[in-house]
């Protein structure tokens, strides 16, 4: 029997709204058993941060040295996530010595795979030091540095869990994180197509915090009260990114708002919504076959107004990840706890109908610690 390992998974997403942890035992392949599961949310402070980061990486030269404001959000990234974890371990009364391995998964300020760059900050070596446990980190980099996008990479996990699912094939899994990412599972075991489809809640939330209203539209409130621009709705999606084959991927600034920029908070929400749902249906047409049923995960499930939007244009149920037992905030901080694994395991983490790389690729960089006394 192959050894399982006991295994956490970090994620801060493209949303920059907190930090997701969950724990998994798991082989690397088909054994999950599912661990306890927590956030840590980012104080206006943190989040501003890492904005600045993602800010500052967009002039940032190949070549050149990370800008201060990289550098200082890599720290207090760092930081933020080795708190999060000790608070994690000892509100479920686990030590440092329960657990094998971190997966760590960093936040993206940089992602341009035609230049065969990908950056995701956090200090591995750092986070490793201060809790005395293994961490896994840099997933992304190795594919990229192969020829493939390096995004999305939660699809194997997809896959696995997926597995014992009943019903008739093709599924889609959809993840609407501050960019949506799907899925697609056919019936064989190779029968797997993931790419990125467009915006989700990144530019939604952008555009209610511009407008000093929160940080998200909650419950779809906004969308809900205003009307879509048809006309700028067909303008963004006259887009060349939509035509192209996949796998593909996106940066979370690739679609600014600025088509959005003299609506109402209310109608710039109600078109930003349905842009969404659009590039999620443009995605349809890359699809190998229609899948009978779409299961989302992320943030953006919470959201009905993006859920109804999705629900009028696929034609197929929408369901939120739950209806399947799965814990929808918490599959992706599962998926980076299950490559972890599979890395040390020297096991592939995408394959080309993930990432378009043109063959199964191993990757994550391993730093290891003093393990502290159990």
């Amino acid at each position: 029997m192959t050894k399982t390992y006991i295994a956490i998974g970090l994620m801060s997403g493209t949303s920059m709204d907190g930090i997701d942890i969950a724990g998994l035992e798991t082989d690397g392949e088909s054994f999950l058993n599912p661990g306890p599961a927590g956030a840590l949310i980012y104080s206006d402070e943190e989040r501003a941060y890492l904005r600045q980061a993602v800010e500052a990486a967009a002039d940032w030269k190949a070549g050149d040295p990370a800008p201060e404001a990289v550098t200082t959000a890599e720290k207090k990234l760092t930081a933020a996530h080795a708190e999060a974890v000790a608070t994690f371990l000892n509100e479920n009364g686990l030590k440092a010595a329960d657990i094998d391995v971190i997966g760590f998964h960093g936040q993206t300020v940089l992602h341009a795979p035609d230049e065969r760059r990908t950056v995701q900050i956090g200090q591995g070596d750092q986070l490793a030091a201060a809790l005395g446990i293994d961490v896994v980190n840099d997933f992304r980099s190795a594919d990229v540095a192969a020829g493939g996008e390096g995004a999305p990479f939660a699809p194997l996990y997809h896959k696995a869990l997926a597995a014992n699912l009943e019903g008739p094939r093709p599924i889609a899994v959809l993840n609407l994180g501050g960019v949506a990412n799907v899925t697609w599972l056919g019936d064989g075991p190779d029968d797997i197509l993931a790419f990125d489809t467009g915006p989700a809640s990144g530019a939604l939330d952008d555009w209610v915090q511009s407008h000093g209203a929160g940080r998200m539209d909650v419950d779809g409130q906004l969308a809900k009260a205003g009307k879509v621009d048809d006309a700028i709705l067909a303008s963004m999606l006259n887009n060349s990114f939509f035509d192209m084959a996949p796998p593909k991927s996106l940066d979370r600034l690739d679609f600014p708002m600025d088509p959005v920029a003299g609506l109402s908070l209310e109608d710039g929400a109600a078109t930003l919504t349905a842009f969404t749902a659009a590039c999620i249906e443009r995605a349809t047409e890359h699809l190998p076959a229609k899948p009978h049923v779409w299961i989302v995960c992320g943030g953006g499930r919470y959201n009905p107004a993006i859920l109804d939007e999705l629900h009028a244009r696929l034609g197929v149920p929408v369901e939120p990840a739950e209806s399947v037992g799965w814990r929808g905030d918490d599959v992706e901080a599962e998926a980076f706890a299950y490559l972890a694994v599979r890395s040390l395991r020297g096991l592939p983490l995408s394959v080309p109908g993930t990432t378009k790389v043109p063959k199964p690729q191993t990757g994550g960089v391993l730093h290891r610690a003093e393990k502290m006394p159990a």
